[in-house]
């Protein structure tokens, strides 16, 4: 029958087919599947190599000077808020601090010549609306060489209003005319009302009916919580250190050495019935974020942390 034949021929074809699949593959095969597979490894190494560039997230509650743009840029990894406080003296924690992604610090508080224990980088400055005069004394410092430093600055809607160009605004579209590079920003009216409720929803009392005011630690505590992922505070003592009456007298600020002490300046604050900032009370609600929050408080180091 041809039943026969076709088998017979069909095996020889296979059988040929076999013999040169084993022959040729070696020399083009093999370099083919070698080609294929390096490739594919490359754009796998080169996707582990070029990861994605975080995007700039918009921090709505600061606007810049005088445009009136929302803040935006990527988030900190790791934030150091360093305090004005006599602390720093003596800490050594200067390197540690410039080490952190993002530095933040407050009001007119110098690095030169106090590197060893603040370091010398300068992320973000929170200022006072009482403190921008006593940076204008030393605008070189601050405006003309600090380029890379974003400058947020707080106070109350009056002083601070756009609309109707209030004192401390006016002065900082001079400062914006004499230096157009600067990153100047400060808080809305909105953010400025929050970091009021927040207060009050944190200690159950009226900002203002209880005569209190907030200091720059509280509004740059706030802006850290919106822009680190993990925050390292420097210098800030707890809420409980001050009582401790055996502790050695240490400067209120770290820069004005002699003058003024900071547990008397805490105590005296905390006991005023108007006008006082309530420093001690704020340092508690540190300590409660601290455990809901990535925040490690050192040079002292918190009992609970």
């Amino acid at each position: 029958s041809l039943f026969q034949p076709r088998v017979f021929f069909t095996l020889v074809a296979l059988s040929a087919g076999s013999f040169l699949y084993v022959l040729l593959c070696p020399r083009f095969c093999v370099p083919l599947c070698w080609l294929s597979c390096r490739r594919l490894e490359e754009e796998g190494r080169e996707g582990r190599l070029l990861p994605e560039a975080p995007s700039d997230a918009q921090f709505a509650g600061y606007i810049s000077v005088p445009e009136g743009k929302p803040l935006a840029r990527a988030p900190c990894r790791h934030c150091a808020v360093v305090s004005s406080s006599g602390q720093m003296l003596g800490s050594r924690s200067g390197k540690e601090i410039d080490a952190k992604e993002c530095v933040l610090r407050m009001n007119q508080a110098p690095t030169q010549g106090f590197e060893e224990d603040v370091g010398g980088r300068s992320t973000v400055r929170v200022v006072s609306h009482t403190s921008i005069p006593l940076l204008l004394r030393n605008q070189s410092y601050f405006f003309a060489r600090s380029r890379d430093t974003l400058y947020v600055v707080w106070g109350p809607p009056r002083l601070m209003s756009r609309e109707k160009t209030g004192l401390v605004y006016r002065a900082l579209l001079k400062v914006k005319e004499m230096y157009p590079s600067l990153r100047l920003y400060t808080l809305t009216e909105e953010m400025m009302a929050h970091c009021d409720a927040l207060f009050q929803m944190e200690t159950g009392k009226d900002r203002m009916k209880s005569g209190s005011f907030l200091s720059t630690g509280w509004f740059t505590m706030v802006l850290a919580m919106e822009l680190c992922e993990q925050i390292f505070v420097f210098g800030m003592v707890s809420e409980s250190y001050c009582r401790n009456q055996s502790q050695p007298p240490v400067p209120y600020h770290y820069f004005e050495k002699g003058r003024l002490d900071e547990c008397r300046m805490y105590l005296a604050h905390e006991r005023a019935p108007r006008g006082g900032h309530r420093f001690i009370t704020e340092k508690a609600v540190f300590s409660r974020w601290a455990k809901k929050r990535n925040i490690v408080f050192t040079h002292p180091s918190w009992p609970e942390g």
